[in-house]
């Protein structure tokens, strides 16, 4: 049996899960409400504050859409209650972030500016203070598009190997390259 798939998923109390017949969960909470259609083949019961997921054989598929859909519903019960943050920081002389509602501008080494449109459901927050570099911080109930926002953020421009510019995760550990070495001889 799968180890991800057969764990009970716990329902706080301040979130309401509702199971349709064609089987789409739609799970509400004070964050926001979101929803997922999953598979007509795996079985949903919801047993007093706790969701159990079933697969009906042993096949493959099967196991590997028990695990997955278990750990999506776990996602958005987690996303409706807490939520999920990010935070990306813009490595490099004359890079800045600002944000005008949901449009985010970046300047980031190129002669122009980069502005990119947020999705309404990632609240979206930058901050610039003196001696530190420019912070991008993202805040939503879904954890994938939170995810995507933050990796395309990231495209805009990556970090290099030899001086760490670009726009990179805060805490993240780039591999650093030593570069050019002293004429050989």
């Amino acid at each position: 049996m799968s180890r991800i798939g057969k764990n009970p998923i716990d329902v706080p109390s301040n979130v309401e899960v509702k199971i349709s017949s064609n089987n789409i969960v739609s799970v509400k909470g004070p964050i926001g409400t979101l929803e997922q259609k999953v598979d007509p083949e795996i079985i949903i019961k919801q047993e007093d504050s706790k969701i159990i997921l079933e697969r009906p054989t042993e096949q493959k598929r099967h196991k590997a859409l028990h695990g997955l859909y278990r750990s999506l519903i776990a996602n958005m019960i987690k996303g409706v209650s807490e939520g999920y943050k990010t935070s990306q920081e813009l490595v490099g002389v004359g890079y800045k972030a600002a944000n005008d509602g949901q449009i985010l501008d970046l300047t980031i080494g190129f002669s122009h500016h980069v502005y990119m449109q947020i999705p309404t459901e990632v609240k979206l927050e930058t901050k610039t203070e003196k001696g530190q570099n420019p912070m991008i911080l993202l805040s939503s109930a879904d954890k994938q598009l939170l995810g995507q926002v933050a990796a395309k953020i990231r495209s805009l421009r990556k970090p290099e190997p030899y001086k760490g510019k670009g726009i990179k995760f805060t805490g993240e550990i780039l591999r650093r390259k030593a570069g050019k070495s002293a004429g050989k001889k």
